[in-house]
Formats: structure tokens, C-alpha cells, sequence
């Protein structure tokens, strides 16, 4: 894998706009941080240990595609309510992800010019992180895997 693979860490990044529904309604479903398969094609979500809502809070999802079962566990580092954002790491998997850390954000979407200036017409989801390489993957890879998932995200639950 060239040069890529000689960088220290990858980072990725992926924006999602959501027309029509508000900051705080995405934001109630994001700040819930055991219910990932609420939004997200997973078999479940559910608290390992912690204080829902409160940073150290670590959460376990799996998934079943093929017969082979994908896990991780993400422990919650920050939550700020008034901005709309959470950070998170992966503190365990089995999918090759070390060093993992994530940064979701619920951002105003607002209209440029015209009579509706800066008028709100929804908001974005804005999904980053910053890891390790992962063995078997490109950088590309990653920053597809991070779209995908935002993608999936938006789809459900706010269309």
C-alpha cells in the first residue's frame, strides 16, 4: 500500500445535509449513544458500562453480515450539548481499528441570499476521525467507510 501506509495516522471525514428537520431533533438521536442501531444497519447497541450520557460511558455494537460477526466497543470522551458534538474512541473490535477516534457534530444549514437570508433550512451531520492505518485498507477505504455510514445514517431517520 504506498504511501499512505507511512503517514502516522489516517484521518477521514464526511458531511451529510439534512433538509427539513431541525439541529436539535438529529442532535436528540446522536447525543443517545447506545442506540447506534437506531440509525445504523446494525444488530445491536447496548451499554457496557458507564453513565448513559456521560463521558467513560462505553458502548458495545455487533453485527452479523455472511455469517461473520463485526464488534467494537467505543467509549464516549466528550459530550457538548450546547454544540452539538461528541467525541468518541474504539477502545476494542475485531475489524482492525487502532487508535480510533471520532468526532460527530450537528451543524446549522442555512440559506445564502435572497429574501431567506440565513434562514435555517435543516442542518448537517458532520462525521471525522483519526486512527491508525488499518491492515487490508486504503485510505480511501476508510474515508469511503465513514460516507457510507453517514449516508446510512441520514436515510433512515430523517427523510
Amino acid at each position: 500500500m504506498g504511501e499512505e501506509n507511512k503517514a502516522n495516522k489516517w484521518e477521514g471525514k464526511a458531511i451529510v445535509e439534512v433538509r427539513g428537520t431541525d439541529e436539535e431533533t438529529v442532535w436528540s438521536v446522536l447525543e443517545d449513544f447506545c442506540n447506534l442501531q437506531k440509525w445504523l444497519p446494525i444488530d445491536s447497541c447496548y451499554k457496557f458500562e458507564g453513565v448513559e450520557g456521560e463521558p467513560g460511558l462505553v458502548r458495545y455494537c455487533a453485527s452479523t453480515k455472511k455469517g461473520i460477526v463485526k464488534w467494537f466497543k467505543e467509549k464516549l470522551l466528550t459530550i457538548d450539548h450546547a454544540q452539538r458534538c461528541l467525541s468518541y474512541e474504539i477502545v476494542d473490535n475485531n475489524m482492525g481499528f487502532k487508535n480510533y477516534v471520532g468526532i460527530m457534530k450537528v451543524l446549522p444549514l442555512q440559506t445564502n441570499g435572497g429574501d431567506d437570508a440565513n434562514k435555517s433550512v435543516g442542518c448537517m451531520i458532520e462525521w471525522e476521525c483519526v486512527c491508525d492505518p488499518i491492515e487490508g485498507w486504503s485510505l480511501q477505504d476508510l474515508r469511503s467507510y465513514i460516507g457510507h455510514f453517514i449516508e446510512l445514517a441520514y436515510s433512515p431517520l430523517f427523510k
